[in-house]
């Protein structure tokens, strides 16, 4: 009994510094963030008086509405689109790839690099006298430069995409590794083609990979607000930008912490029931 008392404090010792440190990065910022939601920017000053205004006029406001939903739905393609396109590189790599350290090297060289410069990168590539428009022209396969390429959702999705791209081959990757082969010869040796095989061993296996990286990159896309600003346009505005116009120019903390309040429990909604989507999904293809 002495013993496991001791091995309880020891316990509770070393873990008291990490839950001090994610306590004052984490919890004092959420529990700061619920109080500002609360009060009222007066001019330059803030009232303190509890008040339930600033969620009442942000559930009312149109415009905060829309720019949810967009976030939500710019999110939602970005991350099918990446994880659509990181699996089966990283299944390449798992199963076929020799040289697999290299490739992971390879993979990781976009972090080299600053994220803003690879957002500048790709407003270079697709701007109305850009590398992709210069090059369609050049070819003759149309004869003015498209306009549709910048400045809307679809620049927006394609950059996010790219920038997020190593963050779903990885997880999805480690996934695959841990496949046992055994699994994969027996369902070959029971009559299972390629992709029968592929549906009823591979896939569900590697669904805790689909949904660690689709949270992994679902969630801080809906809270970007730099791509949208240089790549988006008025059509490519996310709830993020809103809410940094209000703690920035429009000096409005208690109601820019409010967006951001309902902008987490509206990702942390969606988020949950895709996971739990998913993962039913996995359970019936089993």
């Amino acid at each position: 009994m002495f013993k496991l008392r001791s091995d309880t404090s020891k316990g509770l010792t070393l873990a008291a510094p990490a839950t001090l440190y994610v306590g004052l990065l984490v919890a004092a910022p959420l529990v700061i963030l619920v109080a500002y939601s609360m009060w009222t920017q007066t001019y330059v000053s803030i009232d303190r008086t509890p008040t339930w205004a600033n969620y009442r006029e942000a559930l009312t406001d149109p415009l905060v509405r829309h720019l949810m939903i967009r976030s939500i739905l710019i999110a939602g393609a970005v991350t099918v689109a990446t994880v659509l396109t990181a699996y089966p590189i990283a299944y390449f790599i798992a199963f076929r790839a020799r040289k697999k350290t290299l490739w992971l090297l390879l993979i990781t060289i976009p972090f080299w690099s600053s994220y803003l410069l690879r957002v500048f990168a790709w407003k270079l590539i697709l701007g109305f006298n850009g590398v992709m428009n210069s090059a369609l022209m050049v070819t003759g396969v149309i004869q003015e430069p498209l306009t549709f390429l910048l400045y809307n959702e679809f620049a927006v999705v394609l950059t996010l995409a790219h920038a997020w791209a190593p963050f779903a081959i990885l997880p999805i990757y480690v996934s695959l590794q841990k496949i046992d082969p055994s699994l994969l010869e027996a369902a070959t040796d029971l009559g299972n083609g390629a992709v029968a095989r592929f549906l009823r061993v591979t896939l569900p296996l590697t669904i805790p990979g689909i949904i660690a990286a689709s949270l992994i990159i679902f969630i801080p896309t809906v809270g970007d607000y730099v791509t949208p600003s240089l790549v988006g346009g008025s059509d490519g505005k996310m709830i993020a930008n809103l809410i940094q116009v209000q703690f920035g120019a429009a000096n409005n903390w208690p109601l820019g912490a409010t967006l951001s309040l309902l902008a987490m429990l509206a990702v942390g909604f969606v988020a949950l029931v895709f996971a739990l989507s998913l993962t039913a999904a996995g359970r019936r293809i089993r």
